[in-house]
């Protein structure tokens, strides 16, 4: 048997050490002392531990996973052991996909997870199981994007488990929720439950994400539909259901496995609903057998107020679309009345007094509020004023060790100064001494060079792939350099490249560049500028102005390439996911961000670039307002005016369209002259150095992770408390 080695200081593992088991299953990735331990801290009846409930979490194995980095090239025929083969098996043969994200909030979401297990923070995490998951994306380059329903073998995927129930091995663990249907009927809906375990780079912690599975085949109708595909949008009623689905769930769940955390985070408002359960139980136990319809107002206010001290509540939106709004009547049907009293009362919407607002729910019902960057949490105030008073920022992070390309994390690791970067990002503070030494500059810029390569051969064999399918398929390749690529005709790694992924949404203004076609064509032919403009990203298949985003997207490519005599290509990349965001985001020499300012609420594609050393273009909204460094990183353009009311309007006619790529075409010179000119880009070197200085010790998860814990009142080891502190000393997001 080989024995495995976590780093040069840790102690030996047998693979078969890896093999853990509990009553509901068994496992695969820690030990059996690693497992009794975080279950230990997750049912202990001190409650010293958080459910984070978030609607969607992306962490796809592909993209990281310490189990098969530790193992690496393990050589199959030397295990005899039936079980640990099974294991190896279907972690190198198995799915690696999990599609249970859209994109942002999700992926957000997994990277949290990811950095609570790295730094040992006792956290249980509740979401939905989706048996289509999200959606694959095609794209034609007539029709735009065609959304294509996902098939997937949860059963074969590494890292992913159906528990089983400890009174019958044999059978599923299944639990039961109470619903109204919609026919405002009593009924019981079933849901099995799926573990995925997030585990620490150092395999000796994890934390769980238990994914609830609705899709059963003794579950009503309605509830099967609203299991079938995140954010289904087939009608109201199925999205007021699924998020019905996410908070009833949560307390039967954490019942049937005995986790005790006393403290609920609402990552977003989807699963609030849970707080209307607490309060109820807090009613039940005063009214002491009536019915909850004889509480009055005050009670109910006043059960609130004490269910709010286990409550913890993260906003990430300032768009008014992004919360979630019910009409009363249609509430009314899938809802008993004792549940409508409380809506009454703590889901008021001026704006809109027949429906129920639940973000003012979760605003209402939480001990602390947070926005997600420092500029949102300003609009934030300005759009719930009566809650002004407990909303504060904790500015997104990313999970580093994720999203840092290997080839950049190579040189990380070749020098002294930035010793133990993967657990203490502060370190990388030492790079601004690195920045003029020649042999980090060289290592840097080769890593760089690298990882754009890379990047364009995954490019130019997608491109190579949509020629000759126009010949084999029905689908038009989404490319018009598709119909000019050969062997001898491929687009190059030393051209200025731009990257833009991102959910295509009216406000983040994918096409802005592109408004003026005449004016950015003479700036390239000028000068004699080569650019690529790679693009790739969703719209919600319900988002019709998102998706003719992308049309347009699509019927720019040819009219650029003309007008810029060949020397500018937009490309566009389907089915935009974490893997391809991994390579996109450390091969290009920077990153576009074009939103109306200020409906960012925070954005976390361009923090993952910076982590890479790779400057930001970007409109100061969200997390570049505090990641710009008056330069030191990257570029800003466009308007940056007070916020008003006006501001968060997303009809097209307030885009500022106009204001802000003329911003943008005066920037541009600038860029690609820093860019083109000398033997090698200097200005960009200096800038993706200051990135890893600046910008790395803020933008991380572990940092965000360290302000989260002093919302959650945890009771830690002092070590470990002192651990978080250093995280938490490199940055005050609340800083004024």
């Amino acid at each position: 048997m080989h024995t495995l080695y976590k780093d040069s200081n840790s102690p030996r593992i047998e693979p078969q050490e890896l093999i853990s088991s509990n009553p509901f299953g068994t496992f695969f990735g820690v030990s059996q002392a690693v497992l009794d331990q975080v279950w230990g801290q997750l049912t202990h009846e001190n409650g010293n531990s958080v459910a984070y409930i978030s609607m969607e979490i992306g962490a796809d194995p592909d993209v990281c996973n310490p189990v098969k980095d530790l193992l690496g090239d393990l050589p199959v025929a030397d295990i005899s052991d039936p079980q640990l083969l099974s294991f190896i098996e279907k972690l190198r043969k198995g799915p690696e996909k999990i599609p249970n994200y859209s994109g942002g909030l999700g992926v957000l979401a997994g990277d949290t997870l990811k950095s609570f297990a790295d730094c040992h923070i006792p956290v249980a995490a509740v979401s939905l199981f989706y048996r289509h998951g999200y959606f694959s994306q095609y794209v034609d380059s007539l029709l735009g994007q065609i959304s294509q329903q996902v098939s997937w073998k949860p059963e074969k995927t590494h890292g992913l488990y159906l528990l089983q129930d400890p009174d019958h091995p044999d059978q599923p663990l299944t639990i039961d929720v109470p619903f109204i249907n919609e026919h405002n009927q009593d009924s019981l809906a079933q849901a099995q439950v799926w573990m995925k375990m997030e585990i620490s780079q150092q395999l000796d912690f994890f934390v769980p994400e238990f994914l609830l599975d609705f899709h059963l085949p003794g579950s009503p109708e309605l509830i099967k539909k609203a299991a079938r595909q995140l954010y289904n949008a087939e009608s109201t009623i199925i999205k007021a259901v699924q998020r019905r689905m996410l908070g009833t769930g949560i307390l039967p769940l954490l019942d049937t496995l005995g986790l005790t955390a006393k403290t609920i985070h609402l990552n977003e408002q989807h699963g609030v609903s849970v707080v209307l359960q607490l309060i109820s139980q807090e009613l039940r136990q005063e009214l002491n057998g009536q019915s909850l319809t004889s509480a009055t107002d005050q009670q109910i206010l006043a059960a609130a107020d004490r269910v709010a001290q286990h409550v913890v509540y993260t906003i990430h939106t300032p768009v008014k679309a992004g919360h979630d709004r019910f009409d009363k009547g249609m509430y009314a049907g899938i809802s008993r009345s004792s549940c409508q009293h409380l809506l009454n009362l703590l889901a008021r919407d001026d704006d809109s007094p027949h429906s129920y607002n639940f973000t003012t729910l979760a605003m209402q019902v939480n001990r602390a509020t947070n926005s997600v960057s420092r500029l949102h949490r300003d609009v934030t105030r300005k759009q719930f004023p009566q809650f002004a008073h407990k909303i504060s920022a904790i500015t997104n992070g990313v999970h580093h060790p994720t999203w840092i390309s290997n080839n950049r994390a190579r040189v990380f690791d070749d020098f002294e100064e930035l010793r133990n970067w993967r657990h203490d990002p502060g370190v990388m503070r030492q790079s601004e001494q690195l920045k003029d030494q020649p042999r980090f500059r060289n290592r840097l810029l080769q890593a760089w060079q690298d990882d754009t390569s890379r990047l364009y051969h995954l490019v130019n064999q997608m491109l190579m792939e949509h020629r000759n399918q126009r010949q084999k398929t029905w689908i038009d390749p989404p490319n018009f350099y598709s119909s000019l690529i050969d062997t001898h005709n491929r687009l190059t790694p030393d051209t200025f490249t731009i990257g833009f992924a991102r959910r295509f949404s009216t406000y983040k203004r994918a096409d802005l560049i592109f408004d003026d076609m005449d004016t950015l064509c003479e700036i390239l032919i000028e000068n004699n500028w080569p650019v690529n403009f790679l693009f790739a990203g969703k719209a919600h298949p319900a988002d019709e102005p998102g998706k003719t985003l992308i049309k347009m997207i699509l019927d720019s490519q040819e009219e650029l390439y003309r007008k810029s005599r060949g020397l500018a290509n937009l490309i566009f990349i389907p089915n935009y996911d974490m893997k391809l965001a991994k390579i996109m985001v450390a091969g290009v020499h920077a990153w576009l961000n074009s939103p109306k300012r200020p409906l960012e609420a925070s954005g976390t594609s361009g923090m993952k670039a910076a982590l890479n050393g790779v400057p930001n273009i970007s409109i100061m909204d969200g997390w570049w307002v505090e990641g710009y460094h008056e330069g030191a990183t990257g570029w800003k353009f466009g308007h940056e005016g007070p916020v008003e009311e006006a501001c968060l309007s997303e009809d097209p006619s307030t885009l500022l369209y106009k204001e802000d790529s003329a911003a943008f075409y005066q920037l541009l010179p600038e860029i690609l002259a820093g860019f083109y000119t000398g033997s090698s880009p200097e200005l960009f070197l200096d800038k993706a150095a200051m990135n890893l200085a600046l910008n790395i010790p803020i933008f991380n998860t572990h940092r965000m992770t360290a302000e989260y814990l002093q919302r959650y009142r945890l009771s830690l080891p002092r070590e470990q408390e002192k651990i978080m502190l250093r995280h938490s000393s490199c940055y005050d997001s609340n800083r004024q």
